[in-house]
C-alpha cells in the first residue's frame, strides 16, 4: 500500500437503481497509474466496522455522521453532501497517512480501494464471485445490491472508453492503450458476475419470489447483458487516429485506387457511367475513415450507431422525466384552478348575502 501516493473524494452523484442513493467518486493515485471507485456511504460504514473488528481499534479518523443534526436539511442537501464528501476524504487520507499500517494493509481496505490482492502492481480489480465454480447464493436484497454494483462498473467501462478516445485524439498512444486495457479488464469481470446474477434469478424463483418480480429482474439482467455486449464491441474498436490501436486492416490501409473504386462503385458499372439522377454530394474522406477498408467502415458505422442508440436512450429518459414533470405541473394547476373557482363562487355567494342584508337594513331604516 505504500505505492499509493494520494486518495481523493472528488465528487458525488445520485443514482436511481436499485433505489435512489448517493455514491461518492474516490480517485486513487499510485506511482505508475491511477483509477477511481464509486462507493456508497453505507460501504464506508461497513469498512469502518470491519477495520475496527479486525484490528481491535478504530481508524485514526472518524466517519462523518450519517444524518444531519438540523431538522430543516434533507439528505440530498448540497451543503450536507459536500460536508460529508470532505469528511470521507479526510477519513481515507488519515488511514493512508498514519504511521501504523494495520488499517491500510487490511484486506478489507485493499478491496474497498480496488487494489488487487496478492499482486505487486496496483490497479483496480473486481471481486471474484463467491465459491469455486458455484454461483453465489443471492437474497432479494443482495441481488439488487449486486446489480447496482455491476451497473456502476458498466459506467466505469464507458468512462474508460471515452477517456481512451480522448487520449487517442491527442495522439497519446500509451495512455489510450492503457485505458483500453483497463476497460477490457473491468468488462471481463462484469461479464462473469453478470452470468452469476442471471443464475441467481433461478435460485430466487426456487425460494418463492413472485412471477412479476422475477420477470422484472430478468429484464434488468438482460439489459445489463446487452450493455456489456455493446461495450465489448466498442472496446475492440479503438479510435483510428491512434496508430498503436486498431485492427490489421487499420494498420494496413487499402490503396488509394481501391478506395476510389469503393467510393465510386455506386456511380459507375462495368466502366460506363450509370445514367440517372444522383442525390447528395459525393462521399468525402475524413481522417477517421481514410485508414479503413470496407470491413473497417462497416465496423465503424456500427459503433457510431450503437453510440447514437445510447444517446437516444438517454434522451428518451430525459424526455420521459420532463413529461412526468409537465403532467404533475398540469395537475397542480388544475387543482389550483378548481380552488380558485370555489373561492369565486363563495365570494359571489357572500356578496349576494351582503346585498340582501343591505336591502333589509334600508327597509328598516
Amino acid at each position: 500500500m505504500s505505492a499509493i501516493q494520494a486518495v481523493f473524494v472528488r465528487g458525488y452523484e445520485e443514482r436511481t437503481e436499485p433505489k435512489p442513493h448517493i455514491v461518492y467518486r474516490i480517485e486513487i493515485q499510485a506511482s505508475v497509474r491511477s483509477w477511481q471507485m464509486w462507493r456508497r456511504y453505507s460501504e464506508f460504514a461497513d469498512l469502518h466496522v470491519e477495520l475496527t473488528k479486525s484490528t481491535g481499534a478504530p481508524p485514526p479518523a472518524p466517519l462523518p455522521p450519517k444524518h444531519s443534526l438540523s431538522l430543516f436539511r434533507s439528505k440530498s442537501d448540497p451543503a450536507l453532501l459536500e460536508q460529508r464528501r470532505a469528511g470521507l476524504e479526510q477519513y481515507l487520507r488519515a488511514i493512508i497517512a498514519t504511521h501504523e499500517d494495520r488499517w491500510r494493509d487490511n484486506p478489507a481496505f485493499r478491496e474497498f480501494l480496488g487494489v488487487p490482492v496478492g499482486k505487486n502492481s496496483l490497479g483496480p480489480t473486481l471481486p471474484a464471485p463467491s465459491g469455486a465454480g458455484t454461483p453465489p447464493a443471492f437474497s432479494a436484497t443482495s441481488w439488487m445490491d449486486e446489480y447496482g454494483e455491476l451497473s456502476g462498473r458498466v459506467r466505469d467501462v464507458r468512462a474508460d472508453i471515452n477517456r481512451r478516445d480522448a487520449l487517442a485524439d491527442r495522439s497519446d498512444v500509451a495512455g489510450a492503450h492503457q485505458a483500453n486495457v483497463q476497460a477490457k479488464k473491468t468488462l471481463a469481470g462484469v461479464l462473469s458476475r453478470a452470468a452469476a446474477l442471471e443464475d441467481g434469478i433461478r435460485a430466487l424463483a426456487q425460494a418463492g419470489m413472485s412471477e412479476g418480480e422475477l420477470q422484472r429482474r430478468a429484464d434488468m439482467a438482460a439489459r445489463l447483458r446487452d450493455d456489456c455486449e455493446k461495450l465489448a464491441k466498442m472496446v475492440t474498436v479503438a479510435r483510428m487516429t491512434s496508430r498503436g490501436l486498431g485492427t490489421a486492416a487499420e494498420r494496413n490501409p487499402a490503396s488509394l485506387s481501391d478506395r476510389a473504386e469503393l467510393l465510386e462503385s455506386g456511380s459507375r458499372s462495368n466502366g460506363f457511367a450509370r445514367p440517372g439522377r444522383v442525390f447528395g454530394a459525393k462521399p468525402q474522406e475524413t481522417e477517421v475513415t481514410r485508414p479503413l477498408d470496407d470491413h473497417g467502415l462497416i465496423q465503424l458505422q456500427q459503433t457510431q450507431m450503437d453510440q447514437q442508440d445510447q444517446q437516444l436512450g438517454q434522451l428518451t429518459t430525459m424526455l420521459q422525466r420532463q413529461k412526468h414533470l409537465g403532467l404533475a405541473i398540469h395537475q397542480e394547476i388544475s387543482e389550483q384552478n378548481e380552488l380558485l373557482d370555489d373561492l369565486t363562487s363563495n365570494v359571489d355567494h357572500v356578496g349576494g348575502k351582503l346585498t340582501s342584508a343591505k336591502r333589509q337594513l334600508n327597509r328598516l331604516g
